[in-house]
């Protein structure tokens, strides 16, 4: 009697303490955590996380301790680091000369004095004849050419910056188009046969100085396959005058006629080039935290840390180049999320059906560096993970709204987000596919399923004012709460989400579109290879219809050679919507060509 009696209290004991947990909230998250997490983040000593600063170890550091102290297993491939490899920008080495010789008198210039190369020029000496090229513009859309009828082949082509004052009244363009770019007019000097091209300010408007451009200020690849430096006007102007002619009435006469004046420099003006660069690389690290579920599949969870350092090409407020850019936004928000979540998640150690992957990206603001770096080497099996959800500046969240996207990339996305947004009083925005800028996408072409949550872009991005204070913790860590809930779900459901191909439409948030017609490769980031590799091709694109696919490399696009990204996105804004292009892929080893129709890009 007395042990029934216990048995019976007991059963009751458990009843209640069942009822108990049933009844009691999940852990939410803590919006002053996070905001500490951002502030330290985003502070100077970080130095705003660029990739081989010391202030990125720091981060590092800051994440694995945070993963060590709530004892999650190390899941990197050197405990919870994964290295790997990035170039960080370039250096000007000790032999870069430059020298001009004009009638038997030879003259040395100074490196940053008189000239200074680019950071994407080719390395290697050059000599020869000098051809006045305009602007080194080939405006097909404008009836516009600076090399029409010019001798080019083998010779140095002098160009000016920017563009003719015509193109903006022509094309109704509000500011610039891509040919007043130095990387499209070294690109377009190359294809038309130059072998270096010579860059001056040319006219200087009230109070303008003739500076030359700061080594590594303007973003190109690492070789652009031609020599290309700047040299000041004052020294150009003797070669003008040894052809009769002057730099201004040169110029001012392309303005007004919005017509090309090219011509050839005397014979006896030669100059002599020799480029000395060296591309610098640095290692950084993927960091990468695992929490026990029943199962070995995974549900990843994941941000980038990294961001601008000081800014150089990259940053939006050119004039504060050197300051620190402390990105608290982006991304330190979506860093100190994973971090919140780890630290809610943490105390479920054998709990979930599934396992997840908290992943802190490097490399990101290289180009998806470090997630497609883990895709490539994974530290757990790809064919394991259920799904990857990523953050990404969830941290400026205004009027309750936010950006979900990736949502029809798997099958029980919908209903899951549907059900935990009713749980919240904000006003979702979705987005089916699940190709943006950001690491995602890496997983996207490996077909796992993905959802990407995001706040918005603001005129804070990548410049010095994304601080700290401006952003919204009570909002963000309400997102957080949602983020978990989907997290969870995902975790305990008896199937996972089967992944879905999405026609592409517009991105999360109003993200950038890419450039000129619409062609649909996805390009891979981290490759090494001459070339543009694919990392996808999106379904069906022009790309997809001329039966192209993941893995090709891309060598030619119509009669112009691609080496690079840039060279590709310089063909494609060459082209209109309708052209049929062919193009050479090499398909595992093979040339393989096919015909691309280009369409309308969305």
């Amino acid at each position: 009697m007395l042990n029934r009696l216990r048995r019976q209290a007991a059963s009751a004991l458990t009843l209640l303490a069942l009822f108990a947990a049933a009844s009691t909230p999940a852990p939410q998250a803590n919006p002053d955590r996070y905001l500490n997490d951002v502030k330290m983040l985003a502070s100077p000593e970080m130095e705003g996380r660029g990739a081989g600063t010391k202030g990125l170890i720091r981060a590092q550091h800051l994440i694995e301790k945070r993963y060590k102290g709530l004892h999650l297993d190390a899941a990197g491939t050197n405990g919870y680091a994964q290295p790997f490899t990035v170039s960080t920008g370039a250096r000007l080495k000790s032999d870069n000369q430059c020298s001009i010789s004009q009638g038997g008198s030879r003259t040395d210039l100074k490196i940053e004095d008189d000239f200074v190369p680019f950071s994407f020029s080719s390395s290697g000496r050059v000599d020869g004849p000098l051809v006045f090229a305009g602007y080194g513009a080939t405006a097909d859309e404008f009836h516009y050419d600076d090399y029409a009828g010019l001798d080019v082949k083998d010779k140095i082509a002098v160009v000016l910056r920017y563009e003719p004052s015509g193109f903006v009244e022509k094309g109704k363009h509000q500011g610039l188009t891509q040919h007043s770019q130095l990387i499209t007019k070294a690109i377009n000097a190359r294809n038309h046969g130059a072998k270096a091209i010579i860059v001056l300010n040319g006219k200087l408007g009230d109070g303008e100085e003739d500076l030359l451009t700061r080594f590594g200020s303007v973003s190109g690849p690492e070789d652009v396959g031609i020599e290309i430096v700047q040299v000041k006007n004052a020294l150009a102007d003797s070669w003008f005058q040894a052809a009769g002619k002057s730099l201004k009435d040169v110029q001012d006469e392309i303005n007004s006629s919005t017509k090309p004046a090219s011509f050839a420099f005397p014979d006896n003006l030669q100059i002599s080039l020799n480029i000395d660069i060296e591309t610098t690389h640095a290692t950084v690290n993927n960091v990468l935290a695992w929490l026990p579920g029943k199962t070995d599949e995974y549900v990843i969870i994941g941000a980038h840390y990294d961001h601008l350092g000081r800014g150089n090409f990259d940053s939006l407020a050119p004039s504060q180049i050197g300051q620190v850019h402390p990105g608290a936004d982006d991304n330190a928000s979506g860093t100190a999320g994973v971090l919140e979540l780890a630290r809610l998640l943490a105390p479920r150690r054998g709990e979930l059906k599934r396992s997840v992957l908290f992943m802190n990206f490097a490399g990101e603001e290289l180009g998806l560096l470090g997630s497609a770096a883990w895709v490539k080497s994974p530290t757990r099996p790809l064919e394991k993970a259920v799904a990857m959800v990523n953050m990404d500046m969830i941290g400026r969240i205004r009027d309750d709204k936010v950006f979900i996207g990736g949502v029809g990339t798997g099958s029980t996305f919908k209903g899951i987000l549907e059900g935990a947004q009713k749980e919240t009083s904000f006003k979702v925005e979705y987005s089916a596919g699940g190709y943006s800028s950001s690491d995602h996408t890496s997983f996207v072409s490996k077909k796992i399923p993905v959802l990407f949550f995001f706040s918005g872009l603001h005129s804070d991005y990548h410049k010095p004012s994304d601080t700290w204070d401006k952003i919204n913790a009570p909002s963000a860590a309400r997102l957080l709460d949602l983020v978990e809930n989907v997290a969870i779900q995902l975790a305990n459901a008896d199937e996972r989400p089967t992944f879905q191909v999405v026609a592409e439409e517009k991105p999360p948030g109003g993200g950038g579109t890419g450039y000129g017609p619409y062609f649909g490769s996805i390009p891979d980031f981290g490759q090494e290879v001459a070339g543009v590799k694919f990392s996808d091709v999106k379904p069906n694109s022009p790309a997809a219809k001329a039966g192209l696919k993941a893995g090709d490399i891309l060598v030619q696009f119509g009669d112009k050679p691609i080496k690079n990204l840039y060279d590709f996105t310089d063909a494609l804004r060459r082209s209109k919507v309708g052209d049929v292009v062919e193009v050479k892929v090499m398909r595992e080893g093979q040339p393989m060509t096919a015909s691309v129709k280009l369409e309308q890009r969305k």
